[in-house]
């Protein structure tokens, strides 16, 4: 069974693990904090009701039979400790079917949340998390090498992943094939970072180099995962540096932070070891139950690869799509189309009993653009989901008004679980009379701009989503 093992992985491993166990950390603590107020029996697209409408549609979760937001908690706090376990690193120490079966659990822990969780769960790197999570279930335990056969499906994942966002991109919008597409990204990003604005004000002919660049790694490089060492390793680094640039210029949930973790997969040990001092470890045999689960597992996976394949060469490529509930080997993709300008939706509420008073006060977001003078905050690899939904719903998307209007209406009864979403409640508790939700064109501020009016944003109203209303009429509307 030597070639079985892949002796010289053992870092690789470590950071697979651990990095994609951090993540659903991430992922389950967020469960926790956001998904009743979502999503919960009270929430804004109650699961009870999304159940009942479409039956087993909805795929393999524990909520099939009954949701209650207790079980909704006891699965959160569950996935959080097994999480947590691996990434201090006890399930590893045991034998290969510990970290499986923990992997696993946790995989299908999260699976139950996504598959109900509608427009607020409908992102890309949720799949993407729920497949690492399934693949790392097959790397086994300290004690063996890990499979080859895994280490090199973990590098067709990452294949996907940058390989179908280079393709989406080329096959999309104009502005990625003349280079373009930055002059307009940092500004209209979902949820722009800390330093978007000064990766905006770069000069253009930088932001026509940092496109090239990006193609290169997007359609050249992940080809190169599969050449033997040093190459492998090499292109490795390539996707780690450009994810890290992507994580200092936006806000992408885990997206970056996990496709990080899961090139690690292309490093080797002798090639980690010219730069950082590695321990030499001895491995036992792969026990043969283990290598027979592993292959089956394996099997399963390249026949699946068959729909996501197809889609990579197709003209109508899709993006970030799954062609199983399982959310196993699926497709992904980000940005295929760039926004040329920025719109944001701003929720005010009044306490007058004019509804046309001027005395309007505005609910401050936590990651979104909202007030002019707030400095972007870093949240990733944290998703914040409202946030995401509003700039959805700022597009024109007709999936988001359906919430946003609870939304009002949650604001009108001074939800607290609600309030807790958003950064900062006006009215520190108390019932607004009216709200309204008003759109704004945005734009960064230029250098003058920003020295002398200290406002990272300037904005233009646009005009009325949604003009004031009161308790009683919002109830007539949700």
């Amino acid at each position: 069974m030597e070639w079985f093992a892949a002796e010289d992985y053992d870092a690789a491993r470590f950071v697979l693990q651990r990095g994609i166990a951090l993540l659903y950390l991430v992922a389950f603590v967020a469960v926790q904090r956001q998904f009743r107020p979502l999503l919960g029996e009270h929430g804004l697209l109650p699961v009870p009701v999304y159940l009942e409408r479409v039956g087993a549609r909805t795929g393999p979760t524990l909520f099939r039979r009954r949701y209650s937001d207790r079980l909704l908690l006891a699965v959160g706090w569950a996935g959080a400790v097994l999480a947590l376990s691996v990434v201090v690193g006890l399930p590893q120490s045991g034998p290969p079917w510990v970290p499986m079966l923990v992997f696993l659990a946790m995989y299908g822990l999260y699976l139950s949340v996504v598959n109900v969780g509608q427009v607020f769960y409908g992102f890309g790197w949720e799949s993407l998390l729920l497949e690492a999570g399934f693949l790392a279930a097959f790397l086994g335990s300290d004690e063996m090498a890990p499979p080859v056969v895994v280490i090199f499906l973990f590098r067709w994942l990452v294949f996907r992943v940058e390989f179908g966002a280079g393709m989406i991109k080329m096959r999309g919008d104009v502005v990625w094939r003349d280079l373009t597409a930055l002059y307009y990204h940092h500004e209209t990003q979902p949820m722009p970072g800390p330093l978007s604005w000064f990766f905006h004000h770069l000069p253009r002919p930088l932001h026509k180099v940092e496109v090239a660049a990006n193609h290169v790694t997007q359609l050249v490089v992940p080809w190169l995962l599969f050449l033997p060492q040093p190459m492998a390793s090499a292109a490795a680094a390539v996707v780690v540096v450009t994810q890290g640039w992507l994580v200092l210029s936006g806000n992408f949930a885990w997206l970056n932070w996990l496709t990080m973790v899961l090139a690690f997969s292309a490093v080797s040990d002798d090639v980690l070891a010219r730069f950082l001092p590695l321990a030499d470890t001895g491995h036992a045999p792969s026990p043969v139950w283990f290598v027979v689960v592993v292959l089956a597992v394996t099997l399963l996976l390249v026949v699946l690869s068959w729909w996501p394949a197809r889609n990579l060469v197709s003209k109508h490529q899709a993006m970030n799509a799954s062609f199983n509930r399982w959310h196993l080997v699926g497709a992904y993709g980000a940005f295929g189309s760039i926004t040329r300008r920025r719109s944001e939706v701003v929720v005010e509420g009044t306490e007058d009993d004019d509804p046309f008073t001027s005395d309007w006060h505005e609910y401050e977001f936590k990651g979104k653009p909202g007030s002019t003078g707030r400095w972007p905050r870093q949240y990733a690899p944290y998703h914040l989901r409202l946030d995401w939904g509003m700039w959805f719903l700022a597009l024109g998307s007709p999936s988001q008004f359906r919430w946003f209007t609870r939304l009002l209406g949650r604001l009108l009864e001074s939800d607290r679980p609600t309030l807790r979403l958003l950064a900062h409640d006006p009215f520190e508790g108390r019932r607004p009379r009216y709200v309204r939700a008003r759109v704004f064109r945005y734009r960064y501020s230029t250098f003058e701009e920003l020295r002398r009016t200290r406002q990272w944003w300037v904005r233009h109203e646009e005009g009325m989503l949604v003009a004031p209303q009161d308790l009683a009429s919002m109830r007539r509307l949700g």
